[in-house]
């Protein structure tokens, strides 16, 4: 199986060629282009380096969210069309199970936290054993302090992975004293484990209805936030 699995939820784009369980190739770019300038140059940069077709393509594994609402979209977009031309299934995989799975040789709670700015985070808490994700709470926006509430209650040591890291990683610290922190390198949605993610699924038999599948936000935009509160006045 030939897949090709993207992450546009972050500021940084990344696309990852994979063939059964070998990357044959990942890309990520921290940029300050837009999306929609860099993503289809990657795209076809890494399909030219191995003159593989987009008909060549088995699947396409795009991450779902939370994340950067433009960037979501935009990649959602470009592998839907992708899918719809060459008539191949598309997979959505969670943004947060990805940054999870960059730390899947932990041992103990995972905790994925991305910036939802304002001291608000996405996230969601897997419980690892022998690389077995157990999510424990659903995935959502949260304050930090709320956050800390909940992992209060654990336990277990936990690893904290993601760019909300470097935001808040003395305030973690000062309160949930087992804790531990992901190198840079992870603390981003890498494709590759978009990719493996998605292939896990389809081995499973999960395959997904592409006019379902959509970006998942987990909060109102600003836009929405701010026209709201106009509405109020």
């Amino acid at each position: 199986m030939l897949v090709l699995s993207v992450d546009s939820s972050y500021s940084t784009a990344t696309c990852a060629l994979i063939k059964d369980d070998k990357i044959l190739a990942e890309i990520n770019l921290n940029d300050k282009k837009q999306h929609s300038v860099i993503l289809m140059r990657l795209i076809d940069s890494i399909l030219k380096e191995y003159e593989i077709d987009i008909n060549d393509i088995d699947a396409f594994i795009i991450s779902r969210g939370p994340g950067s609402f433009t960037g979501l979209r935009i990649g959602m977009a470009t592998l839907k069309g992708l899918a719809f031309a060459s008539k191949k299934p598309l997979i959505s995989v969670s943004t947060l199970d990805a940054l999870a799975y960059n730390s899947i040789s932990f041992q103990g709670i995972i905790c994925p936290i991305m910036d939802a700015l304002r001291d608000n985070i996405y996230t969601c808490l897997y419980k690892n054993e022998n690389n077995n994700l157990t999510p424990l709470i659903k995935e959502q926006c949260l304050n930090i302090n709320e956050l800390i509430t909940i992992l209060k209650e654990q336990t277990l040591p936990i690893i904290f992975v993601g760019d909300g890291v470097a935001k808040h990683k003395e305030f973690l610290q000062e309160n949930i004293p087992n804790s531990f922190f992901a190198p840079n390198h992870s603390n981003f949605p890498k494709a590759s484990s978009v990719g493996e993610l998605g292939i896990k699924k389809i081995n499973d038999g999960i395959i997904e209805n592409i006019d379902s599948i959509n970006p998942i936000y987990l909060r109102k935009s600003q836009a929405e936030r701010e026209y709201e509160k106009r509405m109020e006045i």
